[in-house]
């Protein structure tokens, strides 16, 4: 029926529940629920139904209109086949589907830098994970992009999933002032500290955490501390302070990126930091609790007093063991980047693959002001494999790359030498000995390597051999150096000496006349 003309619009008010059939175009006000409604009209009038319709308003329930959703995935090109055949594909209410993920937001969380967020991110955490034992609550909780102020810390249960946009752009920030962790692990009643596991409560476990940021802006506060947990995963994420080279000449603000609690009952084990970032704190991981299974891999140490301490302190539960630190960087840190410290009682911890720049030079900026160590072994059965330095070999003499401190350990250093113990083997060079000359072959220093040491060589000259062992003592003052050559030799025509002035012990050799150069091959071992 076509619309002609409007001669009249007539309007009726009240209360939603005593809402009437109303009229042909006739609209109806709930002053109630603040709903709009028009009658359809009648059948003869060509209306589908009699009734009425909703208007939608602000305070329309529109998830109860499209009560019901269906994936497509048109963007492939094509219709998705859902269900068991195209005719039945599979339906799930609107509510379903946005329930399928949770927002710290939908908790009224602000993360606009200014809120105090502490109570919205410890409810949303509490509704999804403490609640109720259903694994089907247990959103993953995301946190889109902002600054998260807390005045307390976040209490984080067991079988939390919390993920962000990144770790520099969803970052749940410490207030100044505020003395306390930034966030911490909980039981499921989000129980810390010593009340873990209380009224049966399930401890701290399978906790992931991804693409956020933690930030304490208190000097002398600690980020995060990880307690009585285990099988957690941290992946992006920034464990961050405020503190600068400026104020990181000392270590005391004590501020620790991360920390760990253990009891006897319930130690921390297969804790995993994967691509995360250590900054602005004095310590970038301080460990001093019994822990087993701890890997921190492909993460950055930067800005820091010392990168990673374990067992740098007295303990009765043996310290952390199965530590492994693999495949990281450090740069700018005042001290030691790694220290296995002297309370590791069973040690078998790792370092490996890790590259060290401007580390152990006091902020210098420069390899060739080292000040400290850039790994201190101080304990037996902990080792350090395949990590390279920039500190260089004319830098290492009197603080080394690796120091073993004579502990039962095993180190490598640039791949040019391995140290087991107080045993060290250099690797081994080629040099040549000019025909029918004499000359220096090679030098030693004394302090950079051992003052007593060991030489092993073998010389080839045409079809001509010689090898030998060179036993050496030298003496502080440079004079009166003793030195043996235990040796057997093919007609070589090449004769070794050895001679020293201050720390530098020279090798020297004579070649005769044949007309071919020899090759010598030789490696320095030495106990120290």
């Amino acid at each position: 029926m076509a619309i002609v003309q409007i001669s009249q619009i007539t309007n009726r008010k009240g209360l939603s529940a005593d809402l009437p059939q109303l009229a042909g175009a006739e609209l109806g006000w709930s002053t109630d629920t603040r709903q709009l409604w028009i009658g359809n009209g009648t059948l003869q009038d060509g209306a589908p139904v009699i009734g009425n319709t909703e208007i939608l308003t602000e305070f329309s329930d529109i998830l109860n209109f499209t009560n019901t959703y269906t994936y497509k995935g048109l963007a492939a090109g094509y219709l998705v086949q859902t269900g068991v055949t195209p005719g039945t594909p599979v339906t799930n209410s609107i509510q379903t589907v946005l329930d399928q993920y949770a927002s710290v937001l939908d908790f009224g969380a602000k993360g606009d830098g200014v809120t105090d967020d502490t109570a919205a991110i410890n409810r949303a955490l509490y509704q999804l994970y403490c609640r109720e034992v259903n694994p089907q609550i247990r959103r993953s909780l995301f946190f889109p992009a902002g600054v998260y102020v807390t005045t307390g810390a976040i209490n984080i249960p067991p079988y939390a999933t919390l993920y962000g946009e990144g770790g520099d752009n969803s970052i749940i920030t410490l207030a100044v002032g505020a003395n306390d962790y930034v966030a911490r692990t909980a039981d499921s009643l989000q129980n810390t500290g010593v009340n873990i596991g209380n009224g049966d409560a399930i401890p701290p476990q399978s906790i992931t955490i991804t693409n956020m940021g933690f930030t304490n802006l208190n000097p002398t506060g600690n980020v995060f501390m990880v307690q009585d947990a285990t099988n957690c995963v941290f992946q992006n994420v920034g464990f961050r302070g405020t503190s600068t080279k400026t104020t990181l000449t000392t270590d005391t603000n004590a501020s620790t990126g991360v920390s760990f609690a253990s009891t006897s009952a319930l130690v921390c084990e297969q804790i995993t930091f994967n691509s995360c970032v250590f900054s602005g704190v004095v310590w970038g991981i301080n460990n001093n609790q019994q822990t087993e299974g701890v890997t921190i891999r492909a993460s950055q140490f930067d800005t820091l007093y010392n990168g990673i301490l374990l067992g740098t302190a007295a303990t009765t539960n043996g310290g952390s063991t199965g530590t492994r630190i693999v495949g990281n960087l450090f740069d700018n840190i005042y001290a030691e980047g790694i220290v296995f410290g002297p309370y590791l009682t069973l040690g078998i911890n790792a370092s490996g693959h890790n590259i060290f720049y401007d580390v152990g030079n006091h902020f210098t900026g420069s390899t060739g002001t080292p000040a400290t160590s850039i790994i201190n072994i101080e304990s037996n059965n902990n080792v350090s494999i395949s990590d390279l330095f920039q500190r260089t070999d004319a830098y290492a003499t009197v603080y080394p790359r690796v120091n073993t401190n004579d502990t039962l350990t095993i180190a490598t250093t640039n791949g040019s030498q391995l140290t087991m113990g107080s045993f060290t083997r250099m690797s081994g060079k080629q040099i040549t000995l000019t025909d029918n000359q004499s000359g220096t072959a090679f030098t030693v220093s004394t302090t950079a390597d051992s003052p007593a040491f060991v030489i092993t060589y073998s010389i080839t000259r045409n079809t001509n051999y010689a090898s030998g062992t060179i036993t050496v003592a030298t003496n502080p003052t440079g004079t009166a150096l003793n030195w043996t050559n235990d040796f057997v030799d093919n007609n070589t025509g090449i004769t070794l000496t050895l001679s020293q002035s201050g720390s530098t012990v020279s090798v020297l050799y004579s070649a005769s006349s044949s007309g071919v150069n020899a090759t010598m091959f030789y490696s320095i071992t030495y106990l120290d």
